[in-house]
């Protein structure tokens, strides 16, 4: 769980009002509602001065509440473009090696280099929340999902917060070749974020941080893997700072840091797979996989 300082805003539906996606803040097993006090939106909360600060504030004042398990989570974004950083960890760069001699050595060269990569991974509308389904693609063999550390960033550029990002990839199409990296990266629900924002925690908090994946195919997990956020090669603040060079985001953006877990060659993920993305920092992220 999220240190006691630490704030995780959400986006939720009742069940009274399933066409109306409102804020709250999740503690312990309640939604504290903001949308009750008028909170118009995730997204201006995150452009305060100081979100963290802010959102506390609402959440005192606020007299409307739901039990957790009687809501609906949504992803924790709205308009956010949704972008990600590639072979930022150690394991990441030998897997996407391994997964064509020919890219390998672009790979092993953006590891070491001074710019890293950064793709367009999802519009925020198409990003999927907890308990929704992921997928992969149908023309694809190779799925896996990678678990990462995402950033939240205001339309100032400003890192307010952190959630959890699975940064689904089909690894045989983009191993065939660098250029198929769009198709092996977009389509739909290939990216899934969630449940909830933290805000108020720093970087060397973050760092702290573990990150465990669990793949469950009916009874028996056919996947588990854990790694370190302080595994992650470059600092959030270089990542954030080449993600706005030449480009502003007006809503803000999510920024997939990378994954530092990665299925062996033999592993691909079958409709049916329960996907379990755990950051001992901000909590758990479950989707259940279909064809798309």
């Amino acid at each position: 769980m999220p240190p006691s300082e630490a704030v995780r805003l959400c986006r939720f539906r009742l069940p009274s009002s399933p066409n109306l996606p409102r804020v709250g803040v999740v503690e312990a097993a309640r939604v504290v509602d903001l949308t009750a006090l008028g909170a118009g939106s995730l997204s201006s909360l995150l452009e305060s001065a100081n979100p963290a600060v802010a959102v506390r504030a609402l959440a005192a004042a606020s007299t409307v509440s739901h039990p957790l398990d009687a809501v609906a989570l949504l992803s924790p974004i709205e308009r956010q473009e949704v972008w990600a950083a590639g072979v930022t960890y150690l394991r990441s760069k030998a897997a996407r090696m391994e997964e064509s001699d020919f890219s390998a050595t672009a790979y092993d060269r953006v590891y070491e280099a001074a710019r890293p990569e950064l793709f367009f991974k999802a519009l925020g509308e198409k990003a999927v929340g907890p308990n929704e389904p992921i997928g992969i693609r149908t023309d694809a063999t190779w799925s896996v999902p990678e678990p990462e550390l995402a950033l939240v960033l205001n339309s100032r550029g400003d890192l307010v917060g952190f959630t959890i990002g699975n940064d689904m990839s089909s690894r045989d199409i983009e191993g065939e070749n660098l250029l198929y990296l769009p198709q092996a990266k977009i389509y739909d629900r290939s990216c899934g974020l969630g449940p909830w924002i933290v805000l108020g925690s720093s970087e060397a908090e973050a760092r702290s941080w573990t990150v465990d994946v669990t793949i469950r195919r009916g009874a028996a997990d056919v996947f588990t893997g854990s790694t370190g956020v302080d595994r992650l090669k470059r600092s959030f603040a270089e990542l954030v700072a080449y993600l706005g060079r030449s480009q502003s985001f007006p809503h803000g953006a999510v920024l997939l840091t990378g994954t530092g877990v990665v299925p062996d060659e033999s592993f691909t993920l079958q409709a049916g797979d329960r996907v379990t993305i755990t950051i001992s920092g901000i909590g758990t992220l479950t989707n259940d996989v279909i064809v798309v």
